[in-house]
Parts: C-alpha cells; sequence; structure tokens
C-alpha cells in the first residue's frame, strides 16, 4: 500500500509540477514580452520533458541506472506505439512530409547516434556533451528555419496561432516566479517518490530495475506528452500531436541522456543494449515510414501501435533474456540436427 502511495503520488507531484513550471514560466516569458513562437520552442518544449530529465537525473545520481537509461528509451517507445496509437485511434493522423522532413530526420538521428554511443556499454560525460551539443546546433538551426517561416507569412496570424494554448490574462511576476519554484520542488520530489516506489516494486515483482524503467516509470513520465496529443487529436490538430512526440524523442535522448551523463556517466544495462535500443529504432523507423511514405496513421495502424506496445510491455514482464535464451536454445538444437558434410 505504501509502494502503491507513493507511485500515486510521485505521478501527481510530475504532472502537476510540470504544469505549474511551464504555466509559471509562459506568463514569465510573456511579461518579458518574449514572442509566443520562443516560448513554444524553447519554454514548452523543455518544460513537458521536465519529469523525465528529473526521474533520469535523480536515477542516475542513486546508482540505478537500469531507471535511468530505462526510462529515456522507454519514454521513446511509449510515445510512438502507446501515444501516437491512441491519437490515432482517436482521430486518423495525416500530416504532410515535407514539414516533418527536418524533424523526422534529427529524430531518427538522436536515436542512430544514442544508440551508436551506448553499445560502449556506458555514456561517458564527453559524449553528454556531444549530444547535448548537437541538439543546441540543431535548436538555433531549427530557430533561424522557423523565424524564416514566419517572415514568409503573417507574423499576426502565427503569433495568435502559438498563443491559443495560453489565453490567459497574465500573472503578476511574483505569481509567476512562485509557480516556476513550486513547480520544480513538486517535480524533484514526484520523481523521488517515483523511485522509491519503481525500486520497491521491481524487487516485490523479481524482476530488474530496467523493466520498471522501460515500463511503468516510462509511461508515467510521458503522461504530459499522452496528455497533449489527446488533446490536440480530439481537437483534429494531428500536426501538433506528431510534432509533440517527435520532438521529446529527440529531446529525450539528446538533452535529457546528454545532461544526465554530463553530470554522471551512465551505464547502460545489457538487456537494453541487446533488445530494447533496437525496439526503439525499429519502432522510430516504423513511425517514420508511416509519416513520411503513407502521410499518416490511419485507425488500423494505430490499433497496430497499441497491440505492439501490449506485447513489448508483456514480454517485458515475461522476461526478454528467457525468450532470447530459448531462441539461442533453439538455434542451436538446430545446428546440431544439421547434416555434417
Amino acid at each position: 500500500m505504501v509502494t502503491i502511495l507513493q507511485f500515486l503520488g510521485g505521478f501527481v507531484l510530475l504532472i502537476f509540477g510540470a504544469e505549474f513550471l511551464v504555466r509559471g514560466a509562459v506568463a514569465l516569458a510573456r511579461r518579458l514580452k518574449v514572442t509566443p513562437m520562443i516560448i513554444g520552442m524553447t519554454i514548452v518544449a523543455y518544460g513537458t520533458t521536465a519529469p523525465e530529465l528529473v526521474v533520469s537525473l535523480q536515477a542516475a545520481v542513486d546508482g540505478l541506472p537500469g531507471i535511468s537509461v530505462g526510462n529515456v528509451v522507454g519514454s521513446n517507445i511509449a510515445n510512438i506505439l502507446l501515444i501516437l496509437g491512441v491519437s490515432s485511434v482517436i482521430f486518423p493522423i495525416v500530416v504532410k512530409p515535407t514539414t516533418l522532413l527536418r524533424d523526422a530526420t534529427m529524430c531518427m538521428g538522436a536515436a542512430l547516434v544514442f544508440t551508436a554511443l551506448a553499445l560502449s556499454g556506458t555514456i561517458e560525460r564527453w559524449q553528454g556533451a556531444l549530444m547535448v551539443a548537437m541538439l543546441a546546433l540543431f535548436s538555433v538551426y531549427a530557430f533561424m528555419q522557423e523565424r524564416k517561416r514566419g517572415k514568409d507569412n503573417d507574423p499576426g496570424d502565427l503569433a495568435e496561432e502559438l498563443a491559443e494554448e495560453f489565453v490567459e490574462p497574465p500573472k503578476p511576476v511574483w505569481l509567476s516566479l512562485l509557480s516556476v519554484v513550486g513547480g520544480i520542488v513538486a517535480v524533484v520530489a514526484g520523481a523521488k517518490f517515483l523511485i522509491v516506489a519503481a525500486v520497491d516494486t521491481a524487487r516485490v515483482l523479481g524482476v530488474g530495475e530496467e523493466v520498471i524503467g522501460l515500463t511503468i516509470v516510462a509511461v508515467g513520465t510521458s503522461l504530459p506528452e499522452l496528455a497533449t496529443a489527446t488533446v490536440a487529436a480530439l481537437r483534429k490538430h494531428s500536426d501538433v500531436a506528431v510534432g509533440n512526440i517527435l520532438g521529446a524523442g529527440i529531446y529525450n535522448l539528446f538533452a535529457i541522456m546528454g545532461l544526465v551523463a554530463v553530470v554522471h556517466p551512465v551505464p547502460v544495462p545489457p538487456q537494453i543494449l541487446i533488445f530494447d535500443l533496437w525496439f526503439m529504432l525499429s519502432v522510430t523507423a516504423l513511425l517514420l515510414g508511416f509519416l513520411l511514405l503513407r502521410k499518416g496513421l490511419s485507425r488500423p495502424v494505430g490499433m497496430m501501435f497499441l497491440a505492439g506496445f501490449v506485447a513489448y510491455t508483456a514480454l517485458q514482464y515475461y522476461g526478454v533474456e528467457k525468450v532470447l535464451s530459448a531462441d539461442r536454445g533453439t538455434q542451436a538444437v538446430a545446428e546440431e540436427a544439421r547434416p555434417k558434410n
């Protein structure tokens, strides 16, 4: 019961903390007369990934690399299979491939770079710094491109569109600061509760910490993206849902794992090296194939994604090692049964 309460309390603090953090930061930025475009590309983008960042950082400092890495890799998998699956079942996703090409390419590139660096067995400080630098360069490039696009269109219309989510009147500066500080405190406390509960759950269930990180923690910290994508689907803004997931995938790998590794080198658990990294690459490539070649996700594809997520989660709790060992055993038997020349 205590562990369940810690899980629930941790999730609530993470979600509401991230919400207060984003809202307070946006209100403060508006008071300082920062443009809505910059707000959307910086404060909101980083704010919605705050739960993943704090959980992964706390787990790495506590010596729990399975939760730290599993949270990020599992979040990317959950974002694609679960969140976009739900979104496309609610309302089929239709996109223009040309508008997604930049972010889709970067999302796949981030997954490939992270996998290549992780194969050494540990994400070192210099590798984390490299990922953060690559993200910074991409952010500057994307900002310059979006600013040019804004000039080509009507800036007033762009500002109005970006500001739609923040229609409440500007808050006083002191209230905005209080919201930001309170949000940070809530996110940090929520992460601590969540990690303690995750470790206790892993011990009770007899599974590795990486399994908890890849499933329960990953889904929990992806709730802001789930909420955003669901609302976008209900409003029939499929480009918002897809853009949110592609952006989250890039930030999760480069910003979160990059910053965590800079603070504390992160060992990559064997199961994630052997299976989960490659599964993440596969579902990322599958998503981009549908978006760029099929121009979206239909309801049947969304149901396929959801079924894939259920199967992936079931496999984690059954035991990836069991399946891999059984497969190696079958191959060994087949080799022995093969006629010798």
